[in-house]
């Protein structure tokens, strides 16, 4: 098993009802690929140090189980990935900074 885990940094502030949305339609074009076996995310909690910060901020952070490195290459030709990621940059810009690793947990 691999772990995709993203870091997800809009630039400007996101209204909570889009980035539920953002959050939705990824999951959504991740469970219609068929590869993955788990998804979750949430929301980056913010602390008074993160101001400091020399790094863009998270908004949230997204964790997909896939069965392995096949999957997750899979994973990115997933029909309509695509176009999910440019409509929202095109609302809201973002970037994203993503980690493969083994689960961290048993």
């Amino acid at each position: 098993m691999i772990h995709h885990t993203m870091i997800v940094s809009f630039a400007e502030p996101i209204p909570d009802a889009e980035l539920d949305q953002f959050l939705i339609d990824i999951e959504q074009v991740m469970r219609d690929s068929g590869q993955i076996q788990t998804f979750a995310a949430s929301r980056h909690i913010r602390v008074p140090a993160e101001e400091h910060s020399p790094v863009p901020t998270a908004s949230a952070i997204v964790q997909i189980a896939l069965a392995g490195l096949d999957a997750l290459n899979a994973s990115f030709t997933t029909p309509g990935l695509e176009e999910v990621i440019k409509r929202w940059q095109s609302r809201h810009p973002y970037k994203v900074v993503w980690a493969n690793h083994e689960p961290l947990f048993p």
